[in-house]
Order: C-alpha cells, then structure tokens, then sequence
C-alpha cells in the first residue's frame, strides 16, 4: 500500500510540475478569467456542494465532534457565495508575477533586476474548513503556482466538489487542469509522502492545529511555511477607554470562537481590573471565563485557571485572564505565553502602543483593535493561504505576493569579467 501510495503522490507531483510551468507564463487575463469561472460553476453547483458539505457534516456530527469544530466545517449558502465572491476579488489583485522588485546599474554596464517569480508547486495540507482549498487553489493560480491539496478527511466530499469548481474555471480559460489537484483518499501515508516528494514539491504549508503542524515540522523534507496556534492575547493597559475595550473584547473571543484570529487569553492591568472585568462578564455571560486567583476574586463568575490555559487555543467560547501589574509585567507574560500569531493592545497611550508594538514579536501586534481582523483577506490581500508565524520568506498573513519566489535578470552587452 505505502508503494502505490507513493506512487499516486509522485503522479500527483509530476502533474502538478508540467502545469506550474505552463501557468509560470501564462497572461493575467487567462488566470482571472479562470478564478470568474471557478466563481461561477461554484455558484451554479451550490446545491451539490451543501449536499456534499452535510454529509461530511453528519459523519462528524455522529463521531461527536464539538460545535466549534463543526462550524469550521460547515457550508450553507452565505458561505459559498463568500468563497465564490474571494475568487473574484482575487481576480482583481495586481498580479504578483514578473514585478521588478528592484533594479541596479552597474558601473560595468550590467543592468541587473530582480523579479517576482513563482515558487512552483505548492501542496497545501489542512483540516476541517472546506473553503481552505477554494482560497489556496485561488492564490496559487493568480501567483502562478501549481497546488496539490490535502484536506482533512472530514470534508473530502466538500473538497472534491469545490476542485471541480476550480478545474471547470481552468478548463474555460484554457489553463491545464492540474494546476490544481486534490489528494483524493484519507490514508493518512498520503501526507508523508507528500511532505517527503523533494522531486517534485517546492513547498508545503500545513494549516490546522498543532497536531498537523508539528507532523509537518517534524516529518518534511521539502520547505514549509509554518502556521502555528493561534494563541492570541488582548492586553487592556490601565489607560484603555474601558467601553472601547469591552467591545473589542468580546468580538476578538466571540465573534468567531473557531479561527485563528480570535483572542484565547485576556490580560488586564491591576490597576482597571475591578473596574474592567465584571461589566465585561455581563456582557460575555455566553463565554466561560477561566482566571488567576486576582481575577477569580474580582468576580466569582471566573473559574479557577491552571498552568495549561495559559497556553491553550481553545477555539471554543472560553477565555483566560491573568491580572498583571504594569505594562512590563504584561510584555513578559505576553512574550513568554503567545504562539506569535497576534497580539493586541487596547490604550489610549500612544507611547505606551508604541512600546508593545514594537516589544512584541509576533506576526501581526494591533492597537485598539479585534484580532479577529488577522486575515488576509482584511489586510487587503483577497483570501489569504495562512498566517505564517515564523520570520522566514513570509510572515503573517500569506497572500499572493508571499507565494512567489524571486530571481535577477541580467542583463549585458559583451561584458566579460576580467
């Protein structure tokens, strides 16, 4: 079995290398007329997608799995035309390919620049949220790459009607189907085969829990771009308009308990806790609070913390607090507890902002903001890919300028070097 698994992944691959090196040339016009496409047979194959979508749906119903992670899971119509309507956007993003990102003359004569090129094929492994292969498949086409997709298991049948969708736009701009591919089995050798395909796979990014990413870190062979947890804080320093913060607050938990951006854990300056965290329980009474002993006798709604919260992305509607006495005692904590996915800030100090935005090393670090609206989409990108967390290649939100490469053109007229 792991022989032919092997062999159907290198097929995969060499498929997915032929189309990356017709798409590395291919005009702007064909692959935004391809995404138009792929929008419009998603929509056209709606029905068929939301049947599909509930049988995956039911089977993780049935396996108990939680509502959070059913919600990630789930597609209804508001939802595809959401995908449908990122592949137009998509389509209207500059095209990262073949920009000069910088030019030099050299007294020789050389005229050397250096432009952005595709990386070439990309697998793309992630879990529960169907839409992800819709908006990977999306990026790596308008940036010239070739994708092999591996979802989870739990929305093959999701998964298999979205590539469809996008093979249907390929076929009408005339673009080789293989462009984008699927991975079409669960047997877990798959990811282990495609994470070890140096021949032909350029770059991995994993997008899911720890559990997947640290498989990918620990078993690749070809590159990867990394997603960490999201363990997101929001810090609320004793100058934050208490108001402000508390709306702040509950969108980063609640407005989305199952995405990455959303806030796991809630720092408070001693100084506004009192003050700060009972009016924030009455407004978040959907949401369990689990506290430090300062904060656990500020209101009694807050269960008691242990050392594993700290560090847990809950994805659920529970969030931690600790109370700290002052900014340096927030900066350590935050430093010491955070996934360096995003962080936030809620003052009204401009010097004090500007000291946790430039302490904290994380992917993205807001001020007076959700961290909700760490997406790529958000920050103008279209569909994102993932957020990188580490500070290799990209970082952050990965759009379609980070899933290009680079290489310099130079160019002479006889010069030999001496």
């Amino acid at each position: 079995m792991s022989d032919r698994m092997q062999a159907y992944i290198e097929q995969l691959g060499r498929q997915g290398q032929d189309a990356a090196r017709q798409l590395a040339t291919a005009s702007t016009e064909r692959k935004n007329a391809a995404l138009v496409a792929a929008a419009a047979a998603l929509r056209m194959r709606a029905n068929d997608l939301i049947e599909a979508n509930k049988q995956d749906v039911d089977s993780v119903r049935e396996a108990g799995k939680p509502d959070a992670f059913i919600d990630r899971l789930m597609l209804d119509s508001d939802r595809i035309e959401g995908v449908a309507k990122a592949l137009e956007q998509i389509a209207e993003l500059p095209d990262p390919v073949g920009r000069q990102l910088a030019v030099t003359e050299r007294p020789n004569g050389l005229r050397i620049e250096r432009v952005a090129v595709p990386l070439g094929v990309i697998g793309m492994i992630y879990e529960s949220r169907p839409n992800v292969g819709a908006d990977a498949g999306a990026l790596c086409l308008k940036s010239g790459n070739a994708v092999i997709l591996r979802g989870g298991s739990e929305s093959l049948n999701s998964t298999r009607i979205i590539v469809e969708c996008m093979k249907e736009g390929l076929r009408e701009a005339d673009l080789p189907e293989n462009a984008i591919q699927m991975v079409d089995t669960t047997n877990r050798a798959a990811v282990q085969h495609l994470l070890q395909c140096t021949e032909y796979v350029d770059l991995v990014i994993p997008r899911g829990g720890k559990g997947l990413v640290s498989l990918v870190r620990d078993q690749a062979r070809v590159p990867t771009l990394l997603h960490l947890d999201g363990n997101c804080h929001t810090y609320i320093h004793e100058s934050a308009d208490l108001t402000k913060a508390r709306a702040i607050v509950r969108n980063a938990k609640l407005r989305r308990t199952g995405i990455c951006g959303a806030t796991e854990s809630l720092v408070i300056d001693q100084a506004v806790a009192e003050d700060f965290l009972p009016g924030l329980l009455d407004e978040m009474d959907d949401c369990e609070f689990r506290g430090d002993e300062t904060a656990t006798a500020i209101d009694s709604r807050i269960k008691p913390a242990d050392e594993e919260d700290w560090g847990t992305e809950y994805l659920d509607s529970i969030l931690s607090v600790k109370i700290v006495a002052d900014l340096q005692d927030a900066l350590n904590w935050i430093t010491h507890h955070s996934s360096a996915h995003t962080d936030a800030i809620v003052t009204e100090d401009a010097d004090i902002a500007a000291v946790f935005l430039n302490t904290i090393d994380s992917a993205v670090v807001m001020h007076n903001a959700s961290t909700q609206f760490s997406d790529g989409g958000e920050f103008g990108m279209g569909a994102e890919i993932g957020i990188a967390t580490g500070k290799m290649h990209a970082r952050g939100p990965v759009g379609l300028e980070q899933l290009t490469s680079f290489k310099y053109l130079v160019h002479g007229n006889g010069q030999t070097r001496p």
